[in-house]
């Protein structure tokens, strides 16, 4: 007779850690739960209930569109894997046009009572000041941006100091196939090679005085997101927003992120730009390239109609806007293995959004993935994640090292340009020819459709 397998400790019971517990569950092994909420005298900023999976901001999960939009394919390929989030999302929807918004209390309530329902979970209020005890084998940290201080000071002296951040200062994030090149052209400055032997590493869109004064108009009155009283947001040298730099004086930003020094338009040489926003590639597969220097308290809409202003961007389409807020989270690409394990201490797992995702669904998506891989290792068997084809597997390709060696990791919500790219489609399945307009969502439905049957394969596969 088989003995059956040592539990599964899960640290914190929001979206991520509800979703792990379940899965671990599911997989038929028992799963201890731990969540500080609901214990006298801990709380924290945030949260307003005891509730597991509580909503702490918006209501949505965004986008349920699995053809023509990513977070949608990531509801879709949580639903394939018995998502309990999901499930109880779906149960609990509220009107929201093509969007999947819940009503948060019975969300909440319906997380909370599946799991206490489940035979295999056992859910314990405490609060686990420090690593957890040495004789828990399997841990899954599904702790959040608000991370107790405690646990997070000891990560910290496992890891290294410069291994976990407390504040995002985040550049809008462009799609590289929305940038216009009749108008933006590649060059570094001064033609410098960086290490890899590229001189034309940066993207350089041009500005002339009078689209130079406009912009800057726009970013001083553009409305700005404020921060919430317990979040104490710093602003550093290094990454002051640029509207703030903006107010310093209107010549700021053409002397510090939009200085057009060492940089010849080919186009018109003998013009000298008046200023230049610069875009450096982001991620390893070319598809994403970073404002230099732009993070921004711009509320998200104002930002998209401020930044297409800049010349080659007027058509942009922005896989993530900029932002300054707190937010604990890892140095995933250098301290996660593709188990989502830490490597200093393996039997520790990291879930949510600690790892470097953003956004309710992909916290969620990251739970549901360490539920399985720690369930498997329970089981002793061997789980791979997904495929990068999938939303999820190019989540894990993203925080364990799909961006740029060098370059700052930061956190990212699942978007197409974190897959693996397809050629646009000319043709339909008729045929018929494509309207140029209409490739770029052609090639959307194909990615989706390709990341959806990887997704079951590996489903069926595990």
């Amino acid at each position: 007779m088989t003995s059956s397998p040592s539990p599964v400790h899960v640290i914190g019971g929001g979206l991520a850690g509800s979703e792990a517990a379940w899965q671990i569950a599911n997989a038929g092994v028992p799963v201890v739960l731990h969540e500080m909420r609901g214990v006298p005298g801990v709380k924290t900023d945030a949260h307003h209930t005891d509730g597991l999976a509580e909503l702490v901001c918006s209501n949505s999960f965004r986008s349920d569109d699995w053809e023509y939009n990513a977070v949608g394919l990531l509801h879709a390929e949580m639903r394939a894997l018995d998502s309990v989030i999901m499930a109880c999302g779906d149960a609990n929807m509220v009107p929201a046009g093509g969007a999947l918004a819940v009503d948060r209390d019975g969300f909440s309530q319906a997380v909370t009572a599946k799991l206490e329902a489940h035979p295999l979970v056992t859910i314990v209020r405490e609060e686990i000041a420090g690593l957890p005890p040495e004789n828990w084998d399997n841990v899954i940290v599904a702790t959040g941006p608000l991370t107790s201080p405690a646990l997070a000071d000891a990560i910290l002296k496992t890891t290294g100091e410069e291994s976990l951040s407390f504040f995002d200062a985040i550049a809008p994030i462009v799609h590289a196939d929305s940038i216009d090149f009749d108008i933006a052209w590649r060059q570094s400055r001064y033609d410098k090679e960086g290490p890899g032997g590229d001189a034309a590493a940066y993207v350089n869109c041009p500005m002339d005085k009078t689209q130079y004064e406009a912009f800057i108009d726009a970013l001083l009155a553009g409305p700005k997101a404020e921060f919430k009283d317990w979040e104490n947001v710093p602003y550093f040298d290094g990454c002051l927003p640029i509207e703030v730099m903006a107010e310093r004086g209107r010549e700021t930003l053409r002397h510090g992120p939009m200085k057009p020094v060492g940089l010849t338009n080919p186009r018109d040489p003998q013009v000298k730009s008046y200023a230049i926003v610069q875009l450096r590639q982001d991620n390893a597969l070319g598809t994403l390239f970073n404002m230099v220097g732009f993070q921004t308290k711009l509320k998200h809409g104002a930002q998209a109609e401020v930044f297409r202003m800049i010349p080659g961007l007027h058509e942009a389409q922005f896989a993530r806007l900029g932002g300054l807020h707190r937010n604990t989270f890892l140095n995933s690409p250098k301290l996660l293995d593709r188990q989502l394990r830490l490597k200093a201490m393996p039997r520790l797992r990291f879930a949510g959004q600690v790892t470097g995702v953003e956004g309710y669904v992909e916290s969620a998506a990251m739970g549901l993935l360490t539920g399985r891989l720690a369930a498997a290792q329970a089981l002793g068997r061997d789980l791979a994640p997904p495929p990068p084809e999938t939303a999820m597997g190019a989540l894990v390709e993203h925080i364990t090292g799909g961006h740029l060696e060098g370059s700052k990791f930061q956190p990212m919500n699942i978007n197409y340009g974190l897959l693996p790219p397809l050629e646009a489609p000319k043709v339909d399945a008729e045929g018929k020819r494509i309207h140029p307009k209409e490739r770029g969502r052609a090639k959307k439905r194909l990615m989706s459709v390709r990341a959806m049957e990887a997704l079951k394969a590996w489903r069926d596969r595990g």
